[in-house]
């Protein structure tokens, strides 16, 4: 191997081991929470026996889930068109639409201790309830959250929703339009609730349901740059 051919694997060596730490590792090794399936087998139900939990070494009391309502009562009118949703990064912002319509715009929190990733997903999993938890005592970056609400996971080939990417509520903070996260999509409770209604799969009166061919998950595309917080 001449001098050339050792400069050119070397750039290839580097250039690759970049692309794999920045765009494969953080979302295949994410501090973040990975729902396990005794936090699934929970199916959605508010746990009563575990309402507080910590973060980031605070205190905090969990958000106690009504019973489902009417969509009439969350969503209002919708015109039935094909749907999406759109998470924009940089301006941290999730916007719904049916069609070319509009129907929401939410401030929301992506990622700050660990990357929200881009592309393109799909809701695979959508639970009312479930219970958090990761990030590292010895950085000050532990949290147990008992009953987050509207959870809703997304994945795709590349990143499954086993990963633990997802939008939810979120009763800890309050520091919307800024990454708060450990790479899902913080939101408002009662943006969360709305989008979780409005999303498919559709529920079909369950608390927990697994988006499937017959009923498949919306559409999530995410892009932008994460803003330094």
């Amino acid at each position: 191997m001449n001098l050339a051919q050792k400069l050119l694997l070397g750039a290839a060596l580097v250039f690759g081991g970049a692309y794999l730490y920045f765009s494969v590792l953080p979302y295949h090794f994410s501090p973040q929470y990975q729902p396990t399936k005794e936090d699934l087998e929970l199916g959605g139900v508010y746990d009563k026996s575990k309402e507080h939990g910590t973060w980031h070494g605070q205190n905090t009391l969990s958000y106690y889930i009504p019973e489902p309502r009417k969509l009439a009562q969350v969503l209002g009118d919708t015109n039935g068109a094909a749907k999406r949703i759109e998470v924009d990064l940089t301006n941290q912002h999730v916007y719904a639409f049916e069609g070319d319509k509009k129907v929401f715009d939410f401030l929301i929190s992506s990622g700050k201790w660990g990357l929200t990733p881009t592309g393109t997903f799909t809701i695979q999993y959508k639970t009312r309830s479930q219970l958090m938890k990761g990030g590292t005592q010895a950085l000050g970056t532990y949290y147990y959250l008992p009953n987050v609400p509207y959870v809703q996971f997304f994945g795709n080939s590349e990143i499954p929703w086993s990963k633990g990417f997802s939008f939810h509520g979120t009763y800890w903070h309050n520091n919307f339009g800024h990454p708060m996260s450990h790479g899902c999509i913080n939101m408002r409770i009662e943006d969360a609730e709305k989008l979780y209604y409005w999303a498919t799969p559709e529920l079909n009166g369950k608390a927990s349901i697994k988006a499937t061919s017959e009923n498949p998950g919306t559409p999530v595309i995410i892009y932008g740059i994460t803003p330094a917080s």
